[in-house]
C-alpha cells in the first residue's frame, strides 16, 4: 500500500471525525464505508463492542484526537489485511478532479439520511427496492457525459466517499444506459434516481437490473436546476 495515499486518507478521515458536529456519526459512516462490523473493530482495538456503540450513538463523550487517530489507523490496517481494496478506491476519489461536465453536484452527509426523506425532497417515485434505508451522500451526474467520458475505473469517482448514496442520473431517456453501466462496474450504489422521466418512460429491463443488484430505483420529473438547488439548500 502506498504510504502517501494511506497517510492522506487517514488525515481526511481523522479530520472529518474530529471536526464534525457529530463525531460519533462521522465515525460510524467511515466504519460502514470500510464494511467493518462494530464487533470486529472493537476486537481489533481491544475494547468492548459497547465502547464503539457508545461513541457512535453519542452516549459516550467524543473521543479525543489520539483515540480518533488510533481508530482510523485500525480501520485502515484492517482493510490492508484484506488487500487494501477500499483504501485504493477511496484514494482514487481523493486525488480525482471532478469534471463539472460529468458531475453537476456531489455531497457527503455527516449523518445518515433516511431514503424516504430524500425521495420526498426531490419528489421522486419508487419503482424497485426497499425505501427503508439510509443514505450517506448523493451525486448528480450528467448521464450521457458520464457514460461517454469515463472509463470503468474512472466511473468509481461518482461514488464520492461512500457507495451508500443516491446516484441521480440527469438527462436520461429511459434509464437503460446508466443501469447497464452500473451493472458492469464492481461497486453498486444504495439508490439510483432517474431524473427527467416518469415511471412510464422507464425501460422494462431497468427495474430488473435494479432488483438483481439490490438497488432502490426512483424516478423524478423535477427539473435539473431546481433539483440541484433544493439539494444544496437543504441542511443535512
Amino acid at each position: 500500500m502506498k504510504s502517501g495515499l494511506r497517510h492522506r486518507l487517514a488525515e481526511k478521515m481523522a479530520g472529518e471525525i474530529t471536526l464534525s458536529d457529530s463525531p460519533g456519526k462521522a465515525l460510524k459512516k467511515w466504519r460502514l464505508s470500510f464494511e467493518i462490523p462494530q464487533s470486529d473493530l472493537a476486537e481489533a482495538l481491544d475494547v468492548s463492542p459497547s465502547v464503539i456503540s457508545d461513541y457512535e450513538s453519542g452516549r459516550r463523550k467524543s473521543p479525543g484526537t489520539a483515540v480518533v487517530g488510533k481508530i482510523v489507523d485500525t480501520i485502515l490496517t484492517m482493510d490492508e489485511r484484506q488487500g487494501g481494496r477500499l483504501i485504493e478506491r477511496f484514494g482514487r476519489m481523493l486525488f480525482a478532479e471532478l469534471d463539472d461536465e460529468v458531475i453537476h453536484d456531489i455531497h457527503e452527509f455527516e449523518a445518515p439520511v433516511p431514503l424516504r426523506r430524500f425521495a420526498e425532497l426531490i419528489e421522486a417515485e419508487p419503482m424497485a427496492g426497499s425505501m427503508d434505508q439510509s443514505l450517506f451522500g448523493y451525486t448528480v451526474v450528467n448521464s450521457l457525459n458520464a457514460i461517454l467520458q469515463l472509463s470503468s475505473d474512472e466511473f468509481s469517482r461518482i461514488y464520492g466517499w461512500s457507495t451508500e448514496r443516491a446516484l441521480i442520473f440527469a438527462g436520461v431517456s429511459n434509464g437503460k444506459s446508466p443501469m447497464v453501466a452500473i451493472r458492469v462496474t464492481p461497486f453498486k450504489p444504495r439508490c439510483v434516481v432517474l431524473q427527467g422521466i416518469s415511471p412510464a418512460d422507464v425501460h422494462p429491463i431497468v427495474t430488473r437490473l435494479a432488483e438483481r443488484d439490490r438497488i432502490t430505483l426512483l424516478t423524478t420529473e423535477t427539473a435539473l436546476d431546481p433539483l440541484v438547488a433544493t439539494l444544496r439548500a437543504t441542511e443535512w
